[in-house]
This record gives C-alpha cells, structure tokens and sequence, in this order.
C-alpha cells in the first residue's frame, strides 16, 4: 500500500505581517502538483492512505472523493513517525474530532458551524455544506445513538434539565467516542447561532456495549448578552442535539418559562 504525505509546513501556511514575510495564499488548494501526485498514485491501483501536515483546514476535494483513507495530522510534533504508526497499522485507535470546518473552496469562508440562520446562502452550482463539518472524525469501529432524554422537559431562566443519550459500540473493536452536546436558541431578542457547542464527553467502549452519557444543562450554557450587553436567559424554546458531530446528532427539546 502506498502512505502519501501531503500538505504544507511554516512556509507555505503562515501569517503574513510584512512585505518580507509572505504566507497568506488566496487558495486552500493543496499547494503545487500535489493533487497530480495523489492521482499518479491512486492509478497505480495500490490501496491508498493519504496523511495531511497542515496548519489549518483545506480544500481537498479530490482527496476526499478518491483516496479511501486520510489521516488528518495538522503540525504534529517530535513524535509524529511514532504516533501515526500506531494508528496506521492498528495499535492505536484513533478518536479525534476536527475543531474546525473544512471549506469546499476558499469561497465558502468565512464558514463555522455556529453561524446564524441567514449567514450563508450559498453559490450557484455548489453546495453550502462544508467538506468535513465541525466535530467530525471516523475511528476504526462505528457508534450509534439511540434514546436522548431531557428531563424535566420545562425550566425556569435559573433551573437545571439533565440529558442522557446511549451509545453504542456497532463495530468490532474497543474505541472512545467524543459525545458532543449543542444547544440552538429557537427565538431569542438578539439573533442566535443555529447551534453552539456547549459540552463534551469523550467515553471507552468495549465491541457491542452500550453506555448512557449525561450532561447538565444549566443556565451558563442557555444564556446569552442582549441588547444591553446582560447576560440573561430568555423564556422560549431550545433544541437541545447530542451526537457524534455537528451535522451527525439527536435532537430533543427544552423550554424555559417565566417564573
């Protein structure tokens, strides 16, 4: 099998501060004849782990589309040989979640998944959708969720609600699970992101378990600055998500009343 390093270094993914110290580049394109490479190798027919050394998210495409494996990297340390070797032959596996959003084309930026309602409208013949979302990443068993719980289903602006979701290991192997809670203010004076990250849990699981993951909502995680810059929590409706990411989740809801 072939192991394609691809990617930048500090020359090539830097910020430009002077005339003398160029690194800002007006494409997230892989840089040079790199793509050129990934096609010259895929066609030899050998089965094909592309890694990525880079500083922040790319454009990759045609990588995404042909190349069956990819280990993101980003700038890794002394240790990189080490480590990606325990994950490529199966020492290690791996349970990273992207903290960022991967963009189709420079021209999806700025892109983030806690955008508001009517941030993005998108381009003619292209999709709106980022290449790899917020919170994604794969590992080599799979998890379901099943069973999201908020209780009670009514606060008050001071109460608490505990959620609960289950999941399950539905693959073969022993792996952690990164269980991501976001929470969207469906009505609220001052316009709010379609979903926040609010929580995290990273769980071990053992082939064919399930285990229940609880959060506590509370009021730091409903609350937002209005109008005159006050933290408050308002009376309304949220959407309270649990899932492995932020397109890939459960949804239940929550209502605050005044009290």
């Amino acid at each position: 099998m072939a192991i394609l390093v691809v990617g930048g270094n500090e020359d090539t993914n830097k910020e430009a501060w002077a005339d003398n110290h160029l690194g800002d580049r007006d494409s997230l394109d892989l840089v040079g004849r790199q793509n050129d490479l990934v096609k010259a190798v895929l066609e030899t027919g050998k089965p094909t782990v592309v890694m990525l050394i880079n500083s922040g998210p790319l454009s990759i495409n045609y990588v995404a589309e042909k190349v069956p494996a990819i280990l993101e990297g980003f700038y890794l340390g002394q240790e990189t040989g080490a480590a990606v070797a325990d994950v490529l032959f199966g020492d290690y596996n791996p349970a990273g979640k992207l903290p960022v959003s991967f963009p189709r084309s420079v021209g999806q930026l700025p892109i983030a998944y806690n955008h508001k309602p009517t941030a993005r409208r998108g381009y003619l013949f292209a999709s709106k959708e980022p290449l790899f979302p917020f919170g994604h990443g794969l590992s080599y068993t799979t998890f379901e969720y099943s069973n999201l719980k908020v209780t009670p289903a009514q606060i008050g602006p001071s109460g608490r609600a505990e959620v609960s979701v289950t999941v399950t290991n539905t693959g073969k192997r022993a792996g952690d699970e990164v269980v991501q809670l976001y929470i969207h203010d469906l009505v609220s004076s001052v316009t709010r992101p379609v979903m926040e990250l609010k929580d995290f849990k990273r769980i071990a699981i053992a082939p064919g378990e399930s285990k229940t993951v609880n959060f506590t909502i509370t009021p730091d995680k409903l609350s937002f600055l209005d109008l005159n810059m006050n933290r408050v929590v308002e009376p309304g409706w949220f959407d309270i998500m649990v899932g492995t990411s932020s397109v890939k989740h459960q949804k239940s809801k929550l209502e605050v009343i005044a009290k």
